[in-house]
């Protein structure tokens, strides 16, 4: 069974975002990177780009496909992680730990659109 971490937000897209303070950590769930198989690259936006919630921002490729990145949040990028350029693998090892980008969320009340860890998990069984 994948993992599925408390206190994250939950697309149906099977993107996660872990927020602090106005900050949210993007990135995809456990269960995506286990669907995917072997991350080989991981398209990002550039710094200062937006994003908008429920629109594609870079996209996951593996071994086996590719799988668009769709936001969960819309806000403007304030960072990506630069590890995933040369060790996309790290999704695979730790999808929590290794975030793809980082948003100032400009709407915090779209967090209400998604999913709490327990919904999301239900969601995955089915």
């Amino acid at each position: 069974m994948a993992k599925v971490m408390e206190g994250l937000y939950y697309s149906e897209s099977h993107e996660y975002v872990r927020v602090e303070g106005n900050i949210g950590f993007i990135g995809i769930s456990d269960y995506a990177q286990h669907a995917l198989g072997n991350v080989v690259y991981v398209d990002m936006p550039e710094v200062d780009d937006e994003v908008t919630a429920g629109e594609e921002f870079g996209a996951v490729e593996s071994v086996k496909a590719a799988s668009d990145l769709i936001s969960p949040v819309t806000g403007v990028v304030v960072e990506v992680n630069e590890a995933l350029e040369d060790q996309p693998e790290l999704i695979n090892s730790d999808a929590y730990a290794n975030w793809i980008i980082k948003v100032e969320i400009s709407d915090e009340s779209e967090l209400e659109n998604l999913m709490d860890a327990k919904a999301y998990a239900a969601f995955c069984e089915k």
